[in-house]
């Protein structure tokens, strides 16, 4: 070890206390932060956002289940939620790897903030990419970034099995008018958004995969609770099922089929902004973990901690993970506007892989911590406890289930050649 090395150098020549030097050596074993590269004005933003009022409040939110008003009124403060909206239009055109960044240095105080956050940007984006085109659509978007508006999204409906590529419900119009009702699983954060995203068929005989993205202005909807949200982890995203009736202006149905939205806008958003969330959680869990190697090798100056070797281990996982999420969100930045390739499969097998190895990994790192840290991060009382991190990464795998993805992807590995 390079320590031992140095160790009768450092006796003869007295430099410091050497309590200091196996914390520098751990130091240098890996880094618990997001990547240097991203540091942009919106990513220090995020930062200090997660660092001073995510963290802060995250185990009350955690604790009581609630919205974590704190952090997205802080987004709001920074101008934030406007991100990715053109600057033409107020916004700050943050890239994929911007956005990916921002959702891990969020996540890293607070999971549920972090996916809060990711969730407002997918459907931002879908109105970016498909709807800018309209007026109505160009005049929202000026609206969010002037007002901070915080969007949330419908997908989920009974009776459908977790398919968001499927509506039950249909869209009604007459009279320049548009009504839509829904019965939803799932809501995220829906009482607290400003508005809300819905999918739905294109009319009452359209097939369940004929679906079109509908805007609905908060104050033309009503929510009907029809569940609670008493969840193992994610507890702060506050998503119960709703019964959902909106009516407002055929101007706000967004006229590109979802089929399109989904392929080159919501999904490689969903899971690149999802993963980097996912990062986020497990950064948190494995800079614990390195906190309590650091503290346990001063109880002992001069010794490396037998825990340092399973940090080590950590951090190999941390670093591909890490890479990994990276790589997707540079590579989606690197087509700009092109959109031909997000339709075909190659990309979409490429999606799916992230999502399913981002899952699993979040799970990895923090278990590794929870070894790592032993009884300390076991318990909810203590610096170092994991137990809040260790349930949200769990939810990650149920978000678009992974065997859901899995079978798609088997689907597709049998018609795809080489590329």
């Amino acid at each position: 070890m390079r320590l031992a090395r140095y160790l009768p150098y450092l006796r003869m020549r007295r430099f410091g206390p050497l309590p200091r030097v196996p914390d520098l050596t751990l130091m240098s074993l890996t880094s618990f932060r997001p990547a240097a590269v991203a540091a942009t004005e919106l990513v220090v933003r995020a930062r200090t956002v997660g660092r001073e009022t995510a963290a802060r409040f995250a185990s009350d939110v955690d604790l009581a289940a609630r919205f974590p008003r704190e952090s997205v009124d802080a987004l709001r403060e920074t101008k934030l939620l406007s991100a990715l909206i053109p600057t033409a239009q107020g916004g700050s055109e943050a890239t994929m790897r911007e956005l990916a960044a921002m959702c891990t240095a969020i996540a890293q105080g607070c999971g549920s903030s972090g996916m809060i956050f990711a969730m407002h940007q997918i459907q931002v984006a879908c109105l970016v990419r498909h709807a800018r085109h309209s007026p109505a659509f160009c005049a929202y978007l000026d609206e969010i970034a002037e007002r901070q508006l915080l969007l949330a999204s419908i997908t989920s409906e009974v009776g459908t099995s977790g398919d968001t590529r499927s509506s039950i419900c249909a869209v009604e119009r007459a009279g320049g008018q548009f009504r839509l009702a829904k019965d939803a699983t799932t809501v995220s954060y829906g009482e607290d958004a400003d508005d809300l995203l819905v999918t739905c068929r294109r009319a009452a005989d359209a097939p369940s995969s004929d679906q079109l993205l509908v805007l609905c202005r908060k104050r033309s909807v009503a929510l009907e609770r029809t569940g609670e949200w008493n969840t193992l982890g994610m507890r702060g995203t506050c998503s119960p099922a709703y019964r959902m009736t909106a009516h407002g202006p055929d101007e706000h149905i967004v006229d590109v089929p979802f089929a399109d939205i989904s392929a080159q806008t919501m999904v490689p958003y969903s899971h690149i902004l999802w993963s980097a969330v996912w990062l986020g959680i497990a950064s948190d869990a494995a800079a614990r973990a390195a906190a309590f190697v650091r503290a346990e090798a001063r109880k002992k100056p001069g010794t490396i901690p037998p825990t340092a070797m399973r940090l080590a281990e950590l951090s190999v996982v941390l670093q591909t993970f890490r890479q990994n999420v990276a790589a997707a969100a540079s590579d989606f930045d690197a087509l700009g506007a092109e959109m031909g390739p997000l339709s075909g499969m190659p990309w979409a097998l490429r999606m799916n892989n992230l999502k399913i190895a981002s899952s699993r990994s979040v799970v990895d790192v923090v278990h590794q911590a929870l070894q790592i840290i032993g009884i300390a991060g076991y318990r909810n009382d203590t610096s170092y406890s994991v137990g809040r991190q260790y349930r949200d990464a769990l939810s990650a795998s149920l978000m678009v289930s992974n065997d859901r993805i899995l079978a798609k992807g088997a689907s597709m590995l049998l018609v795809l050649k080489d590329e």
